[in-house]
């Protein structure tokens, strides 16, 4: 496979961002595959993405929590570090905590902004600070975890449904898990009103901690949080269990993950290659992340995952080149995908959103693809009309088949089935030859493509990753 191959770039920024334009794109394809990658593996080298106007525009909103959707999805399509963003995104997804129970958007706000700056080390440093998070120590109770009074939700998922997986631990080590993280709670914020947003903090409360001997996966002694986190990354079922979710939103689609404990994965082999990397770098994402985007099984599976919501909404609009500065509209985005089934921070279960085809049901498709569609409709956006300058500049299209291969390279080198294709043309010959020689000529072209660009966006293979 090539290093130049454009369909390749268009692939890595689709997985570790949110899509790339055809300027992009060409600006990528100089410097080769494997520097782009270690760029994107390398976000604090690249400058951050200047917040200062946006908020500036939408002050009036303070911290409310649809602001910070908002706020967030016009990050990930404006953000220069779009690895650093996908990966705030996979760890939402993973560590599900909605902001619905706490009604406390500083704290859920905080909670991403760790995730952002943290998105990238090692296991042990990730675990640590969900741990010590107060929207997830709320959130599942850990402020309810006292010495004499054990509380278990928190360890019950930090080792079913953050680390470790069903079947791999039992009750006792639950119940050990939940004494190590007895006294870890929070502050008490003050209260939103009348004198504004503050955070919670962390807050250690050693005399509420319970010091006393615990078993725990086969080890004993006195064990605090740090100690069960240590001993957590350490376990092969935690090297398999990230890493299956890493092949899952990066590489392909998986069952959900209720049925990981009798449902093999798809390739067994990728996830031993990720698992053996994880164990040697004691859980460097960074590392696991450099093999797999590195890999063939990556390289290949093009198309093998549905778009989440928020990747639909982001990549699109990153098509039509629309939100790149502070303009009315960004909430309808965040609107747009909760009606797509994904409200950013608030999953609806501590399991989080199901994926792959589970976002797509009746109600759902029609919303993506009516999305999709709408905001191709308007030819007068920026990316769109970057598209038509780019075919006018390589000349008439008279041959339906160049016309139609061309649009499908420029909204993202979208690979269609032959059905698709078929439906693709049957469109191109319908409008006949393009013609920019008049002015009268180039505006029905422009129509014309912005028809084309309309079918393509609403296609099932649009829908896909």
């Amino acid at each position: 496979m090539p290093a130049n191959d454009t369909a390749l770039f268009a692939h890595l920024m689709r997985r570790a961002g949110f899509g790339a334009t055809p300027s992009e794109l060409e600006r990528l394809m100089v410097r080769g595959y494997e520097e782009v990658v270690e760029d994107l593996l390398h976000p604090e080298l690249t400058p951050p993405l200047d917040e200062e106007l946006f908020m500036r525009y939408y002050m009036h909103s303070g911290a409310s929590i649809d602001m910070a959707r908002g706020r967030w999805l016009w990050r990930m399509i404006n953000t220069p570090r779009p690895l650093e963003e996908k990966m705030t995104l996979f760890w939402h997804h993973l560590f599900a905590t909605a902001e619905g129970k706490s009604e406390h958007p500083p704290s859920s706000i905080a909670q991403i902004e760790t995730f952002r700056r943290v998105c990238l080390a090692d296991m042990r440093t990730i675990l640590g600070e969900l741990s010590r998070d107060p929207a997830m120590i709320f959130w599942l109770d850990n402020n309810e975890n006292h010495r004499d009074a054990p509380n278990e939700n928190y360890g019950r998922e930090l080792l079913e449904l953050f680390s470790m997986g069903v079947g791999n631990y039992t009750e006792q080590d639950i119940k050990s898990a939940a004494r190590a993280f007895t006294g870890w709670t929070f502050t008490q914020p003050i209260p939103l009103y009348p004198s504004g947003q503050y955070e919670s903090q962390f807050d250690y409360r050693p005399d509420d901690h319970d010091d006393g001997e615990k078993s725990f996966l086969g080890h004993t002694g006195r064990f605090n949080g740090e100690d069960i986190i240590d001993i957590i990354v350490g376990q092969e079922a935690t090297a398999r269990f990230i890493s299956r979710h890493l092949y899952n939103f990066f590489v392909a689609d998986e069952p959900q993950v209720p049925a990981w404990e009798t449902v093999p994965p798809g390739d067994p082999g990728a996830i031993d290659t990720l698992a053996a990397v994880f164990a040697d770098t004691d859980g460097n994402i960074r590392s696991v992340l450099r093999v797999l985007f590195n890999s063939d099984f990556f390289k290949t599976a093009r198309f093998q995952r549905v778009k989440s919501p928020a990747e639909l909404v982001a990549g699109t609009i990153r098509l039509v080149g629309t939100h790149r500065f502070p303009e009315p509209g960004i909430m309808e985005l965040d609107a747009a995908a909760d009606a797509m089934g994904q409200r950013l921070m608030n999953p609806p279960t501590v399991e989080g959103w199901h994926t792959g085809r589970e976002w797509i049901d009746g109600g759902a498709l029609n919303e993506r693809v009516n999305f999709a569609a709408n905001q191709l409709a308007d030819v007068g956006k920026p990316g769109i009309r970057e598209i038509v300058r780019r075919l006018e500049e390589t000349g008439p299209t008279t041959v339906p088949a160049d016309l139609v291969a061309r649009c499908l390279d420029l909204a993202g080198q979208v690979e269609p089935s032959e059905e698709t294709r078929r439906g693709l043309m049957r469109l191109a010959e319908s409008q006949g030859d393009l013609s920019f020689e008049t002015y009268e000529g180039r505006e029905q072209a422009t129509r014309s493509i912005g028809r084309m660009l309309q079918l393509i966006v609403s296609s099932r293979e649009y829908q896909m990753a």
